[in-house]
């Protein structure tokens, strides 16, 4: 797999990689705390760490819901965070216009899963030179994420990565069909499973996106077992505060003790290859 981003570590080791951070950037201080404690852990664990963090929240369901503390002002609090610990970042775009101001200040732009269709937003990452991370629709099959690879491909980048995300299921659920991993695989991109989103709740009648934190470890354990190449966490030292997503993010304190047994099963599976 055509698979490098400068500053990321351990890649040497036969580990799944880590996306993981706060939903969105709410402060300097939090941003570089949480930063600070994974980097330390998969340090230890070895593991390959990318730092998570949204600059802006554009899709929310309520016009009073958190969006962000300022575009710049988050993108800078994401830049320091690499710079000060020397690892790649990512960060969500929402239209062609953001893909370039973005990839001023992270390593792998992100296309949201609702957006993931979007041509102009998939070309424009594309031209930046960046890793595109393109999140799969709820909506779509894995197999028709093929046209969303082959619209980088064709705009002369090959650093992609795909991530499952969950697919919806009723009105107010997700579910995550594993037989996507080796589909999209086979599409020559790394996959990534997103843990937490995949255990939101959306279109609760409150506006607020409920979720299923208690299963965090259920779904991680089942896509280490099923061989994704990277794992997506949210995650914020008090998810009940979180200004975004706190509902299925995990508790930061939980994290080691589930990536420790994430790198076991991760053993016993490259066992069997």
């Amino acid at each position: 797999m055509n698979f490098h981003i400068d500053k990321l570590r351990h890649t040497g080791e036969d580990s799944f990689f880590l996306m993981a951070g706060p939903c969105a950037i709410e402060s300097e201080k939090m941003a570089l705390e949480i930063a600070e404690t994974i980097v330390e852990i998969t340090n230890r664990l070895k593991i390959p760490y990318i730092f998570k963090g949204s600059y802006r929240k554009a899709n929310r369901s309520r016009l009073d819901s958190f969006t962000g503390i300022g575009d710049k002002k988050a993108l800078k609090i994401l830049q320091k965070v690499g710079e000060t610990y020397n690892l790649p970042t990512v960060t969500d775009i929402h239209s062609a216009e953001e893909a370039v101001m973005a990839a001023e200040f992270v390593d792998v732009l992100q296309i949201p899963a609702f957006l993931c269709r979007q041509t102009d937003i998939l070309v424009a990452a594309a031209k930046t030179g960046k890793t595109v991370n393109i999140k799969k629709g709820q909506f779509l099959s894995a197999e028709a994420m093929q046209f969303a690879v082959n619209k980088v491909r064709e705009s002369r980048n090959n650093k992609i990565i795909l991530t499952e995300r969950g697919t919806t299921f009723g009105y107010q659920d997700l579910v995550v069909d594993y037989r996507g991993v080796p589909v999209m695989q086979a599409m020559d991109v790394p996959v990534v499973l997103d843990i937490t989103h995949s255990l939101q709740q959306p279109n609760q009648a409150s506006g607020i996106t409920g979720g299923k934190p208690e299963l965090i470890e259920t779904i991680a354990r089942a896509g280490i077992a099923v061989g994704v190449d990277g794992i997506f966490i949210e995650t914020h030292p008090e998810p009940q505060k979180a200004k975004s997503d706190g509902a299925n993010m995990l508790q930061l304190d939980l994290l080691e003790p589930l990536l420790k047994k994430l790198v076991a099963i991760k053993k016993v599976v490259g066992n069997f290859k």
